[in-house]
C-alpha cells in the first residue's frame, strides 16, 4: 500500500513538472520589422534562457512616438541615429556602459565616438538612386532626375519625411540638416512638383517592386539596393555628385529599464561576430561589425553599394536631430502628402 501511494505521489508531481510551461526571463525589445534573423532571437533564448518579447516599427519618428507616449515600456530600441539624439536629450535613454559589452570592440572605428554615449550601431549604409539599367541609359549623377517627366509614374520616393525631404534639398545642393525657413520652403516646392510623376511613396514594398520592373527609378536605403541587385541584375544603385545621408542604425536601452542586466546581455550578442554574420545575411544590410565584414566573401566585400568607398562616405553626411524645428519638417511633409 505505501509502494503504491508512493508511486501515484512519483506519477502526480511528474504530471505537474512536466505539464507547466518553463518561465522564462524575458526582454522588451523595439526594433524594425524582417530588422533581424528571428534564429537570433531563438539562440538568445536558448543560450541565456532569457525570452525576447519582440515588437516592430515602419519608421524611426513612429517609434520616438510610441516610446514618448510611454504607452508600452520597452528595454531595448534599434532607431536611426538622430531619433537616438533626440531620445537622449529628452532623458529617455539610459548612458551606456561599454565595459559591459565586450564585443563592442568588433564595431567598425568609423561608427564610433566619443561622443556616442547612449548607443552601438547595428548597421549602417546610405540614402540614394536604386535604377533600372535597362530603362535608363547611364547611372543618374543628379538627384534631378527624379524630375525627369520623361520617367512619368515610373519612380519610386521613400514613405519617410526626413528622407524624401533631404532628396529635394540635395537637389537644390542645400544642407540636408538646414534650419533655412526659405530653404525649406523650396525643397517643398519641388516635393510638390515632383508629386504628378511619383508612381508611389513606399517603405519596404519598394523592393518587389523594383525586382519585378514595375519601376525604373527609386530612392531606397542601400541595403535594399543590395537585396534588389541579388534578385535583379539589371538593377543597381548611385549616391548622387550633390552627395546625400549617411545612416547608422543604432541599439539603444530605454531609460529605467526593468532588465538592465538582460539588455546588456543581448546589445554583446548581437555584437558578436556569428550573430552579427546571420543578421547581415538574412537582411542584407551593411553589418556595423568590422570583424564580421572581415570575413564575409570577396563578392560582398568588394560591392560597392554593400561596402562604400571613402570617396562615397566622404560625400554623406549624418542626420542630426533638429529639436523644436523638426515641427517645420513634419508640417511641410504634410502638406507634400496633402497636395
Amino acid at each position: 500500500m505505501r509502494k503504491t501511494k508512493f508511486i501515484l505521489l512519483f506519477v502526480c508531481i511528474l504530471f505537474f513538472t512536466c505539464g507547466c510551461k518553463k518561465k522564462y526571463r524575458y526582454l522588451n525589445f523595439y526594433n524594425y520589422g524582417d530588422f533581424i534573423d528571428p534564429e537570433v532571437l531563438n539562440m538568445f533564448k536558448k543560450e541565456f534562457d532569457i525570452k525576447v518579447n519582440y515588437s516592430t516599427f515602419t519608421t524611426s519618428e513612429e517609434a520616438y512616438a510610441k516610446i514618448k507616449s510611454g504607452a508600452v515600456k520597452y528595454d531595448l530600441v534599434i532607431v536611426s541615429d538622430y531619433i537616438i539624439e533626440q531620445l537622449s536629450r529628452e532623458n529617455l535613454l539610459e548612458k551606456i556602459d561599454f565595459k559591459k559589452i565586450a564585443n563592442f570592440e568588433n564595431i567598425y572605428n568609423r561608427l564610433k565616438s566619443k561622443e556616442k554615449k547612449f548607443s552601438v550601431s547595428y548597421f549602417f549604409g546610405t540614402l540614394g538612386i536604386l535604377y533600372n539599367k535597362k530603362f535608363v541609359a547611364k547611372p543618374p549623377s543628379s538627384w534631378s532626375i527624379l524630375w525627369d517627366k520623361s520617367f512619368c509614374d515610373e519612380i519610386f520616393m521613400l514613405d519617410s519625411q526626413r528622407d524624401s525631404i533631404t532628396v529635394a534639398l540635395k537637389k537644390l545642393n542645400f544642407d540636408l540638416n538646414t534650419r533655412n525657413t526659405e530653404e525649406l520652403k523650396l525643397a517643398k516646392k519641388e516635393l510638390i512638383k515632383q508629386k504628378e510623376i511619383v508612381q508611389a511613396y513606399l517603405c519596404d514594398v519598394v523592393r518587389d517592386k523594383m525586382i519585378l520592373e514595375e519601376g525604373k527609378l527609386a530612392v531606397v536605403y542601400s541595403g535594399d539596393a543590395f537585396i534588389c541587385q541579388q534578385e535583379n541584375k539589371n538593377l543597381d544603385f548611385v549616391i548622387p555628385k550633390e552627395g546625400s545621408n549617411i545612416w547608422s542604425d543604432e541599439i539603444a536601452i530605454l531609460k529605467n529599464s526593468d532588465n538592465l542586466e538582460y539588455a546588456y546581455e543581448f546589445i554583446n550578442f548581437l555584437c558578436r561576430e556569428d550573430i552579427s554574420f546571420m543578421n547581415t545575411k538574412y537582411t542584407g544590410y551593411t553589418t556595423s561589425n568590422y570583424k564580421t565584414f572581415l570575413d564575409m566573401p570577396k563578392e560582398i566585400k568588394n560591392n560597392r553599394i554593400y561596402w562604400p568607398s571613402d570617396d562615397v562616405l566622404n560625400r554623406c553626411v549624418n542626420f542630426k536631430y533638429l529639436e523644436n524645428f523638426s515641427k517645420i519638417y513634419d508640417k511641410i511633409w504634410l502638406e507634400v502628402l496633402a497636395h
